[in-house]
C-alpha cells in the first residue's frame, strides 16, 4: 500500500472521527436543552460558557440518578393532595400562614420522594433534572416566602406564591407508584390537584362584605 493511500485513509478516519464527535456533541446539547428547558439557557448565561454549563447539567443528572428518587404511592398522593386543599382554604383568613404551609408541604413531598432538602441551591439543582418546567415557579415562590417572613409581601404576592408552589407540588405528585394503566389519572389525589389548579385567592374586601 502506497504512502499516499495510507495518508488518505488516515485523513478520512480523522475527518470521520471529528464528524462523529461533532454530531454526538450536537445530540448531547439538544438532549440537555430538551430536558432542562429554560434552566439550560439560564446556566449558560450564568457560567458564561456552554461547555461548563453542559458539564454541570450532566453532573446534576448523575447525582440525581444516585439519589434513587421514587414516585409516591396512590395513598401518599391522596394524603398530600388533601393537605394542599386544607392549606388553600386557610389562605382566606391567614394568607401568610397558608404560604408557609405550602412551602413546608412541598418540602415534605420532596423528602418523601428522596430529594435532600437541607441546602437550597442543591435542591434547585436536583429538581432541575426532573422538574425543570416548574423550577422558575419554585424560585419565585421561595423569593416571595422570604418577603413574607420579612413582613413585606402583599396579599397579591402571597397569592402568586400559592400559585407557584402549586405548580411544583402537582408536578412532584406525578403518577402513583402502585397504579396501573387502568387507574392512572384518576382517584382522589388527582381530583384534588385538579381542583387546586383552579385556585384563585378570594378578595379579602369581597369576603368582608
Amino acid at each position: 500500500m502506497s504512502t499516499v493511500i495510507v495518508v488518505v485513509i488516515a485523513v478520512v478516519v480523522i475527518v470521520a472521527g471529528v464528524l462523529v464527535f461533532g454530531v454526538m456533541g450536537v445530540l448531547r446539547r439538544r438532549r440537555l436543552q430538551e430536558r432542562f428547558g429554560p434552566e439550560y439557557g439560564r446556566l449558560v448565561g450564568e457560567r458564561g460558557s456552554r461547555r461548563e454549563a453542559e458539564a454541570e447539567l450532566a453532573g446534576r443528572e448523575r447525582r440525581v440518578e444516585d439519589l434513587d428518587i421514587q414516585p409516591l404511592t396512590a395513598a401518599a398522593r391522596a394524603g398530600y393532595a388533601g393537605q394542599w386543599m386544607s392549606i388553600q382554604e386557610q389562605f382566606i383568613d391567614m394568607p401568610a400562614d397558608a404560604v408557609s404551609g405550602a412551602q413546608l408541604l412541598v418540602a415534605a413531598v420532596m423528602t418523601e420522594r428522596g430529594y435532600p432538602v437541607e441546602q437550597d441551591d442543591q435542591v434547585l439543582a436536583d429538581l432541575s433534572v426532573g422538574h425543570s418546567g416548574a423550577l422558575d415557579r419554585y424560585r419565585a415562590a421561595e423569593e416571595i416566602s422570604g418577603k413574607a417572613a420579612a413582613g413585606t409581601a402583599s396579599t397579591e404576592d402571597l397569592r402568586q406564591a400559592m400559585v407557584h408552589y402549586r405548580v411544583l407540588f402537582a408536578d412532584l405528585l406525578g403518577e402513583p407508584a402502585d397504579s396501573g394503566p387502568a387507574d392512572q389519572g384518576s382517584g382522589p389525589a388527582v381530583a384534588a390537584v385538579s381542583t387546586s389548579q383552579q385556585f384563585t385567592a378570594p378578595d379579602p374586601e369581597e369576603m368582608a362584605k
